[in-house]
């Protein structure tokens, strides 16, 4: 087994502009998650840590006090920019320094929405109807199915996904494609059919081969929202702790029956290896009007804090939280063992 003593942890830079934060800054919630985070890891009394949150000179500190293995924690990319989240997991593989999660390959695929329906759908997953559109779609041709869930197609942290986001017709959809043309110019749109039924997480930690763990499933429950507002895990719901999609939506274990676990369970298992993710990930799958579950997004890196799904997941199997970063860490020294 490999031997693990210098532990770095890489988060998103707390000194930075970040567009999945509110206002394009870290708040006091999201500090309290690092913190809470980082104490968790210590509390295990394993490694020697060292806290990567701000960015200026981190590739230089990295190379000059080389550690055994990298917690891979920044999913805001560095310099909090998400399309190059990729670039940190490719330098350290440039500089043969392990890390945990996953390739720049897999993030590079599992960015593109439209490629993980295509490529689940080829493999018997289910996923909802969708239509890919330009960024100058806005004035042009609509696919013209409704209700629609219209989002960006390259986008985290729900950014560009509002309460205005699900549409009826098409006065509303062309007035959200030009609200998502004004925020992400240039960005192609999915449009996707709504589905109206329960959604559900799964998460898994381990790898292919190996010992590939599925925890029990979440459900998002919506019940507690304002009537009017559409049930969906909008921007404000990460972002604005004033928002009722914040306060009023909550995590619960799902009560489903075990054809339907089981058959998500095996879809997650399945993408985990074909997309490349390693030691965590997490899949997001909703119902259509069917009842049956739809692949909705693959998180290669999900969220890591103590107040997010897999942690919430984690704890349904019994899993303290620093117990969930441990077996994220010893995934990878699994891995990296063999």
């Amino acid at each position: 087994m490999r031997q693990v003593r210098k532990l770095a942890i890489v988060t998103g830079d707390h000194g930075a502009s970040d567009p999945t934060k509110l206002g394009a800054a870290y708040g006091p919630e999201d500090l309290a998650a690092h913190d809470a985070m980082v104490a968790a890891i210590e509390s295990l009394h394993r490694f020697e840590v060292t806290v990567h949150n701000h960015h200026d000179g981190l590739l230089e500190r990295l190379a000059a006090d080389r550690p055994d293995l990298v917690l891979n924690f920044c999913d805001t990319g560095i310099g909090n920019r998400p399309t190059r989240e990729l670039n940190l997991p490719a330098w350290l593989e440039l500089h043969d320094i392990p890390y945990t999660g996953a390739t720049p390959q897999a993030m590079i695929l599992c960015f593109d929405k439209q490629i993980v329906r295509l490529v689940a759908e080829a493999m018997g997953v289910a996923t909802p109807r969708e239509a890919w559109l330009p960024a100058e779609a806005v004035s042009g041709a609509l696919p013209g199915f409704y209700p629609a869930l219209l989002k960006p197609n390259t986008a985290d942290g729900s950014v560009g996904i509002t309460k205005d986001a699900v549409v009826h017709d098409e006065g509303q959809a062309r007035a959200y494609l030009k609200f998502l043309a004004g925020i992400l110019p240039g960005q192609p749109v999915l449009w996707q059919e709504y589905l109206p039924g329960p959604e559900y997480g799964v998460g898994l930690i381990g790898n292919p081969g190996k010992s590939l763990e599925a925890l029990p499933p979440l459900e998002v429950d919506f019940s507690g929202l304002p009537a009017g507002l559409a049930p969906i895990l909008s921007f404000e719901s990460k972002a604005d702790p004033d928002s009722p999609y914040w306060t009023e939506i909550r995590f619960r274990r799902a009560e489903i029956d075990t054809a339907t676990a089981e058959r998500m369970t095996g879809w997650a298992k399945t993408l985990f290896g074909r997309f490349g993710l390693q030691d965590y990930g997490r899949f997001d799958f909703r119902c259509a009007a069917d009842g049956l579950p739809r692949l909705m997004e693959i998180n290669p890196n999900p969220a890591w804090a103590n107040d997010g799904k897999l942690a919430f997941m984690a704890g349904f199997a019994g899993i303290t939280y620093p117990q969930m970063l441990e077996r994220i860490i010893d995934a990878a020294i699994g891995r990296l063992s063999s």
